[in-house]
């Protein structure tokens, strides 16, 4: 343990005081962070399985219900909208009501929708059905942002947020090969129960194992013994029932989490966050949904499509732990700014002709590290950019309007294939989504530095 915090858990033991925020800030990452950690990730790891099933199943599901692939369509839109409407929700919930309890309580709900799932009968049962579920699975993976930012350390909080999101695409690549295997033996069905069990089973080990926020539990006065209990935990013997705690901000009772977020101090902030967000998943969006199929129709096989596809998946997740390092060490709008224009250039460069298959490859994988490492270091900047009492519903907005311009990519993608755009136009084209967010962020950064709460290196609101 580092000398300055013994000395500061010596004095709040002596004065009965605790500064929540400065402790946690200060102190080494222990067990119980990593506990923290661990568990969000496994949540998010959860979101990204459930998330992407529908796309492993669809074959088996147009085969065992004679339709054919594009009726699916609404399926997918409603998955999508889910996760954008439950998002919007979840914050304000959780700004009311505590992170771990809306996370809960998102996580009961997707597992027992994603399990009615398996026994939907048609495309509208389907559709329905997955709205429902992409409603808990919106919900939950903002929280798991939040309360990671709330308890990680100041200088290592963008790389610990960044982590957790690295889950996402575990969870997508372990889905592949897992539903390779229950879809052979087992069934369509099957994928979607084991997405419906997992999760149901995950709930009373967060609601034994999770700790609530203690940022959160400070600012709510009348918590107190959750978090004596909690700081315990942190260090057994800390606070008892005579400790006060500082939370360094008064609750606002008379406005709502979402005014705050859009009022006159905090507004141009969320705008721009909102605006890089959108801008960095409507490209993502594009590629994932298309990326294969631009790769074919360029005169390649579909082994080196799938290969293509791999490598920018490989690329986002050693990208977006890179970026946490970065955001942590340098000035992080900066950082996503010149990392979000990078991933346009070599957008661009893609679209350029007469490239072989290893120089795609090379490309593609160095746009995964730009594109989808500055998306999940958006959520940590988010995070960082917003006070206790409205941090959820600000991170949580971000990535609601953010699925907007998801589905906007899908939609977009389809409709330049419909007009038959060409492998260099539609790749050239990313580079303008790339300028507006990286334009949105170094805005955002350069208006706005850190009155607040410096929640990481260099975060402002």
């Amino acid at each position: 343990m580092e000398p300055s915090s013994k000395a500061m858990w010596a004095n709040a033991r002596a004065s009965r005081v605790i500064d929540v925020q400065q402790l946690l800030d200060e102190q080494p990452v222990g067990r119980f962070q990593i506990l923290v950690l661990l568990m969000c990730m496994f949540i998010v790891t959860l979101d990204g399985l459930d998330t992407v099933m529908v796309g492993f199943i669809a074959p088996a599901l147009s085969s065992a219900w004679a339709v054919p692939r594009d009726a699916l369509g609404p399926v997918m839109s409603g998955g999508l909208l889910g996760l954008a409407f439950g998002a919007l929700c979840a914050g304000p919930l959780a700004d009311r009501f505590g992170r771990k309890t809306v996370m809960t309580c998102a996580v009961l709900f997707f597992g027992v929708w994603s399990l009615g799932s398996a026994f939907a009968t048609n495309i509208g049962e389907l559709t329905v059905l997955r709205f429902l579920t992409g409603l808990g699975l919106g919900a939950s993976m903002p929280n798991a942002a939040t309360l990671m930012a709330e308890y990680a350390p100041q200088r290592c909080r963008a790389l610990m947020v960044t982590t957790v999101f690295c889950g996402f695409t575990l969870g997508a690549a372990s889905g592949g090969f897992v539903s390779a295997w229950l879809i052979a033996s087992h069934g369509w069905h099957s994928v979607l129960i084991l997405g419906g069990v997992l999760p149901i089973l995950y709930v009373p080990l967060m609601i034994k194992w999770l700790p609530e926020s203690a940022r959160f539990l400070a600012l709510k006065q009348t918590r107190r013994a959750r978090l004596v209990t909690v700081m315990n935990r942190l260090e057994p013997g800390m606070a008892d029932h005579t400790t006060r705690f500082a939370a360094h901000e008064t609750p606002q009772r008379e406005r709502s989490p979402v005014r705050l977020i859009l009022s006159r101090d905090y507004a141009f902030g969320t705008l721009m966050l909102w605006a890089c967000y959108f801008a960095g998943l409507l490209t993502v969006y594009l590629l994932g949904s298309w990326l294969p199929t631009l790769i074919r129709g360029a005169g390649f096989t579909l082994a080196e499509a799938a290969l293509v596809g791999a490598l920018f998946q490989a690329g986002g997740t050693i990208g977006s732990l890179a970026i946490g390092w970065l955001m942590d060490r340098f000035n992080p709008h900066r950082a996503l700014g010149v990392t979000v224009l990078l991933g346009g250039v070599l957008a661009w460069a893609m679209g350029l002709p007469g490239h072989g298959i290893a120089a795609i490859g090379i490309l593609a994988f160095g746009m995964g590290y730009c594109m989808n490492g500055s998306n999940t270091g958006f959520c940590a900047l988010a995070a960082g950019s917003y006070p206790t009492r409205m941090r959820a519903t600000g991170t949580s907005w971000m990535l609601g309007i953010g699925r907007f311009g998801g589905i906007a990519g899908a939609m977009l993608g389809a409709g330049m294939l419909h007009a038959n755009w060409g492998f260099g136009q539609v790749f050239t084209s990313l580079a303008i989504p790339a300028a507006v967010g990286s334009a949105a962020v170094l805005l955002k950064g350069a208006r706005h530095r850190g009155p607040v709460l410096q929640v990481s290196a260099g975060i402002g609101h």
